[in-house]
C-alpha cells in the first residue's frame, strides 16, 4: 500500500480524531520532504528526547510475552518520528505549545518519577487537555461576534502538548511496518473478497 493511502486510512482507523494542524502536517509530509518554511527552528535536547520517548512508550507500550510480543512505540522509532514531524511539518504555534508542555514536564523531573507517578502526570494532562479543547470549541462557536473574533485572532495558540504527542504517537506507530504488522494480519495476495468471522484475538486484515 502506498503511503498516500496509508495516511488517508489512519484517521479513519482511529475514529477520525486527528486535529486540523495534524491533518495539515500529514498532508505536508505526504507531498514534500522539505520543512515548513517561515517558522522558527525546532529541536529537542537529549533529555527532552528521552522524555518524549518515555511518554510515547506509555501511550503504546510493548506488550505480550517474549515469544509473542508486540512492539512498543520506542521499538518502531516513534520518538524520532515525533521530532521529525514537529520540525518539518508543523508551524510555529504547535512548536511553542509543544515546547511549553514539554518544558513543564521536564521541570517536574518526569524521568526521575516511578511508573505510578508518571501515569498520574499523564492522566492529569489528559484531563487538562480535554478541558482546554472543550473551552476552545465553545469559544469558536461565537465567531459571529466581532469582539470574540478579534480575541481569537489575537491569541493564536497551538494544540496542547498532550494532544500533539498523542496524535503523533498513534500516527507514527500505525504508519510503521512494525506497528502495522503488530496490529493487522498482512495478506500480500488476497483471495476473493468475502465476509469472514474473526476468531477471538484474531487481527483484522491489511492488504
Amino acid at each position: 500500500m502506498e503511503r498516500r493511502e496509508v495516511i488517508k486510512n489512519i484517521a479513519l482507523m482511529l475514529g477520525g480524531t486527528f486535529s486540523a494542524p495534524t491533518l495539515m502536517a500529514m498532508n505536508h509530509w505526504e507531498q514534500s520532504t522539505r520543512p515548513v518554511s517561515g517558522v522558527s527552528a525546532f529541536s529537542l535536547t537529549e533529555n527532552q528526547q528521552k522524555i518524549v520517548a518515555e511518554i510515547a512508550e506509555a501511550i503504546i507500550p510493548r506488550t505480550g510475552t517474549a515469544g509473542e510480543a508486540s512492539p512498543g512505540a520506542k521499538d518502531v522509532g516513534v520518538p524520532a518520528f515525533i521530532e521529525m514531524m514537529l520540525k518539518d511539518c508543523y508551524a510555529q504555534p504547535e512548536h511553542l505549545s509543544f515546547m511549553e508542555g514539554l518544558t513543564s514536564i521536564e521541570q517536574a523531573k518526569f524521568l526521575e518519577m516511578n511508573a505510578s507517578e508518571r501515569l498520574g502526570v499523564l492522566k492529569y494532562l489528559e484531563q487538562e487537555t480535554k478541558a482546554e479543547m472543550k473551552a476552545r470549541q465553545v469559544k469558536q462557536t461565537k465567531m459571529g461576534d466581532n469582539d470574540d473574533h478579534e480575541d481569537i485572532k489575537k491569541v493564536s495558540k497551538g494544540l496542547p502538548f498532550w494532544r500533539l504527542i498523542k496524535e503523533l504517537t498513534l500516527l507514527g506507530y500505525f504508519t510503521s511496518e512494525g506497528g502495522i504488522k503488530a496490529s493487522f494480519e498482512y495478506v500480500q495476495i488476497p483471495g476473493k473478497l468475502e465476509n469472514i468471522k474473526l476468531k477471538p484475538g484474531q487481527k483484522s486484515y491489511a492488504y
